[in-house]
């Protein structure tokens, strides 16, 4: 019984991430209303209110759930890599795929339209990404470390950007080659990580 009543449950859930989003898309954050996301998903307002607790806890539900996707592709590809800068390489490339292949949401999010909370997650989400990339490359805790890391990490989410902005596969694809060559250019030789030989 606890099984069927978790699954209808998540069910619930899914059909209302998916009318938010397809309200959130058609309208923006702003302009999308409650009345407009029961209406397209067919759910009670207090189931709405029960699993989200209103409007703003959907957005931030479909932008940790295309966060997860974006950080699963991330990992996926970085491990199946060798050596740290071809591990960020891949990892980097896999998120601007990620971009591309979820650019409708990642519009949304990439906009200035949310709740007043989503900027202090986004902000805290980009201190445990630029974290993430530090701890990756092996870097150090030197000033220039982190210069370099905040640097690298900015560009990918302006790079992420871009992409979702392409208009085509083909625009996306040169777009995310370019972001990679610059990259590849800015990312430490095994030398300089480990730093001079005595």
């Amino acid at each position: 019984m606890r099984n069927r009543r978790w699954s209808r449950s998540s069910g619930t859930r899914d059909t209302l991430l998916r009318a938010a989003r397809d309200v959130f898309l058609a309208k923006g954050y702003a302009e999308a209303t409650v009345a407009d996301i029961v209406e397209a998903s067919g759910i009670s307002v207090g189931s709405l209110y029960h699993h989200f607790g209103g409007k703003p806890g959907l957005f931030l539900a479909l932008w940790e759930q295309f966060m997860r996707g974006q950080e699963e592709r991330t990992h996926r590809a970085a491990k199946a890599t060798a050596g740290t800068s071809e591990r960020f390489l891949a990892g980097a490339r896999a998120y601007l795929e990620g971009s591309w292949e979820q650019r409708e949401v990642a519009r949304l999010f990439l906009e200035n339209d949310g709740p007043a909370e989503f900027t202090i997650l986004r902000r805290q989400r980009g201190w445990n990404w630029i974290g993430g990339n530090k701890r990756l490359l092996g870097l150090d805790d030197s000033r220039e470390s982190q210069v370099l890391v905040v640097l690298l990490t900015t560009m990918m989410g302006e790079a992420g950007r871009e992409v979702a902005a392409c208009e085509s596969g083909k625009e996306a694809e040169v777009t995310i080659a370019e972001v990679i060559r610059l990259v590849r250019k800015l990312l430490p030789t095994p030398q300089s990580v480990a730093g001079p030989t005595p």
